[in-house]
Parts: structure tokens; sequence; C-alpha cells
């Protein structure tokens, strides 16, 4: 006899629009947050979970399983194994609704007082989070902007959500798992604002915030709302921006460490130059490159502040600052700059500048040097990464506009092809 078809879980999936393949994926990630091994999960087990083949899959993966969807894996259709039952296959929804309220019941009974558990977490648990902070931090400046990278990063937030639940611990460990959760969200928006995914990127900005504040992390803090300042100046938001970006410079960290306030201008700098602010950009710029060099060089700062925060992404920011408010020698100028003291790994940023380098020329009438430019961004980062992607289409309208039939045109469009 046939195995019966679980239902539930296929229209779970149509909803949400997952195919087998890209669920065992996401199984895999959030198994690999919860374990700390990777998940060994393909198509071929979603289809066998579809097909009725199998009931009642192992206890980690119905955990990741309700962590994603929201529902008791009996609500996704899965039947409980049981000993004396074989009948138990064909459970009503009435027997359904008693095992979820059974569930439920038995975590009240696990968070009641004097029944929790008695695992203590430390400053160990929140190490190896850190650790995954890294190794997110590292992804988004190979391959910024993956739907991926954004994906687990939501995930290991969860992670640490749920570590707060799982055993005591002191405040100062609760408030770091609270900054680690944020830090997580707070990448889950940089890496949907790097994707243009600007909706997605608004409300993991919410999440980041209502946790930085739970934690109390003035340096969590900062770097939240110095990431809505951008996210506003790309949604053509300027003034938004700008108070964004103020509530970020006027934490008292800025004060504390020069660093942080050298970033805090530099961001006010972009935001003037899309404002065409033309006139003080100049002294911005000094006055981003003077809190720099007041920087005690020895201070322990936080893994994502230290893995891109340098001169060569000020030059970066002055660059876009200048392209934006139409000064392309300038911006030209920055750009070298950049280029020229870009750190080996950071290979988003490099494509991003040479694609400007390539605008700023083309507006100065160099359409040869400017061709020849955005032809050396890499090939992943021009089709794979969405900002980068829609800059170099900006070019190339650029190009035929200027010069229409041209050689340019010819050897863009069949390299762009």
């Amino acid at each position: 006899m046939e195995p019966a078809r679980n239902e539930l879980l296929e229209a779970w999936m149509r909803e949400h629009q997952f195919s087998a393949n890209s669920l065992a994926k996401e199984l895999n990630l959030r198994l690999e947050a919860l374990t700390g091994k990777p998940g060994t999960y393909d198509g071929r087990h979603v289809r066998d979970w579809r097909a009725g083949r199998v009931r009642w899959p192992r206890a980690n993966t119905r955990r990741v399983l309700t962590d994603l969807s929201g529902r008791s894996a009996v609500d996704l259709g899965f039947v409980p194994r049981r000993r004396n039952s074989p009948a138990a296959a064909q459970e009503d929804p009435m027997h359904r609704r008693t095992l979820v309220a059974g569930a439920l019941s038995a975590a009240v009974a696990a968070a009641a007082p004097g029944t929790a558990s008695t695992r203590k977490i430390g400053m160990s648990d929140v190490g190896r989070l850190q650790e995954k902070f890294a190794a997110v931090i590292a992804s988004d400046h190979k391959r910024g902007g993956q739907l991926d990278i954004e994906q687990r990063a939501i995930t290991l937030a969860e992670t640490a959500l749920n570590l707060q639940n799982s055993g005591t611990a002191t405040q100062r460990v609760r408030s770091n798992l609270y900054a680690t959760a944020a830090g997580f969200r707070s990448s889950a928006m940089w890496a949907a604002i790097d994707g243009r995914r600007f909706k997605d990127a608004v409300t993991h900005m919410k999440e980041a915030q209502v946790l930085a504040e739970l934690s109390g992390d003035q340096a969590i803090k900062f770097r939240i709302w110095s990431h809505a300042g951008t996210l506003y100046r790309h949604m053509g938001r300027p003034a938004d921006a700008r108070a964004a970006n103020d509530v970020a410079r006027d934490l008292h960290i800025t004060r504390r460490d020069p660093m942080f306030a050298s970033l805090g201008m530099a961001r006010e700098m972009a935001i003037k130059g899309a404002s065409h602010d033309l006139r003080s950009l100049p002294r911005t710029y000094d006055q981003a490159r003077e809190a720099m060099s007041r920087a005690a060089p020895d201070v322990p700062r936080p893994v994502w502040l230290q893995a891109f925060w340098d001169e060569a992404e000020l030059h970066s920011l002055a660059l876009s600052a200048y392209l934006s408010a139409g000064d392309w020698a300038t911006a030209e100028y920055h750009a070298h700059r950049c280029l020229a003291s870009l750190r080996p790994h950071m290979q988003r940023s490099r494509a991003i500048t040479t694609s400007r380098l390539a605008q700023a020329q083309l507006a100065q009438g160099h359409a040869d040097t400017a061709t020849h430019t955005a032809m050396t961004v890499e090939r992943e980062a021009a089709t794979q990464h969405p900002r980068v992607s829609r800059m170099l289409q900006e070019f190339g309208a650029a190009l035929r506009a200027m010069a229409p039939g041209s050689n340019n045109v010819h050897i863009w469009t069949e390299h762009a092809a």
C-alpha cells in the first residue's frame, strides 16, 4: 500500500516557494547553526517527506523545521512514531491539536521555576557564536549582497536568542548574547542593503535595533544606526539618512574612540554627496581623516570594524560622495587611492570601486579608458552582485548614449554578453 502523501508539508512549501533542494539547503544551514556540524540533507530527503515515505524526521530536524516554519512537526503533517499503535498514522485533527497542546504544556513546564535547565551558559558559548559572526563578515567582504549570507545571519541570530532560554547565565553573558544576535541581524540588514532588497533591510533594521537596546552595547548600536544611514541613502532619502547617521555619531563611543567618529563622519560625507552638497565635502573628508589619525592602533575593536574600516574605505566613501555630487576628477582621484590600498580580502569593495572608477572616467569623456576599467571587474561580481551589476548596466547605458555605434560600445556589448 502506497504511503499517504504529506499534503500539509507540500502546501507549506508551495506557500513559501521552497523547492525540495532549496528547503534542504536551508535546513542544512540551520542544523549547522544549531549543532555546529553541517547538515547532510538533499532534495531526495525532502521528497521522501512529501511522499510520506519518511513520516517522522529526527529530533534536530524537527526542531529546525519548527523554527523555520513557525509550526510544529505535527502541524507540518509529520506523524509521531508510536510503538503500540500503527493506526496512529491516521490521526485526526483533534488528536493533532492535542499533541500540539501537550508540546506547549511541556515547554511551559520546562521554563517554570524549579524545573528549568541546569545548564550554565558562559562566555565560551558567546565566543563560539562570535566565531561564526566573523565568518559571516568574511563572506560579506568576499561575496556581499547574497541572499544566502542574509539567511545564514538570520539563522545565527535566532540561535543566539534560543541560547538565552536554554539555561542560566549572568547578566554579562546575556548582554553579550543580545549584542551577538544584534550583530547577526545587522549583517542580514547589510546583505539586504548590498543586494538592493531594501524592504527586507528595513525589517532587519527594526529587529536589530531592539536587540541592540537589550544588549546595551554601544558599538553594535553604532553599527546598526550607521547602516540605517546607508540604507536610507541608497533608497534616495538623504534627510532620513542624515538623521540616522546622526544617531550613530551622537553615541558616546564616538567620543571614546575616534575610529568610530571617523567612520560616522565619512558616512556623513557620502550622504552630503547624495544631497549634492559639494562645497562641504573637502572639510568633512579632512575631519574624518583627522579622527582616524587620532585613533590608537592597539585598542580592541569589534571584528566588523577591524575587518573593513581603514584609509582605503575612507577613500571609497569619498569616491561615492564626489561621484554623486558630480565632481568626476576628484572622484577618480579617490578611486585610484582606494584601489592602491585595499586589503586583499576586500573583493566586494574592489569590484564596487572599479565600477565607480569607470563611471567617473566616462563622465570626463575618457571612453577608451573607462571601457577598459569596466572590463577589469571580476565576472562573478559583475554577474552576481546586485549593486555591481546595476552600476555596470548604468555604465553601458551611459557609454551607448555618449558614443552610439562606436568601437567601445561594440567591445563593451560583447564583453557584457
